[in-house]
């Protein structure tokens, strides 16, 4: 694991550049649509990401919060 995830993390965004560049040349404006579907998409996720972190991040201070009133 430890060559596999930094190997994933450069050839993952190189491979979809790769992709798109191919796209255009194979279908033109249709990237653009592709393009405007990989975005949202990224955005949903990122939006997910951080609705889990900060409901996280609330949780552990409650719990810090209880733990500290009870002592």
């Amino acid at each position: 694991m430890r060559i596999a995830k930094p190997l994933l993390l450069v050839t993952t965004p190189l491979g979809v550049v790769g992709a798109i560049y191919e796209a255009y040349r194979l279908a033109g404006g249709l990237v653009l649509l592709m393009v405007a579907l990989m975005s949202l998409i990224a955005v949903a996720v990122g939006t997910l990401v951080m609705t889990i972190r900060r409901e996280a991040a609330a949780e552990r201070a409650k719990a810090t919060a209880i733990t500290s009133e009870q002592s």
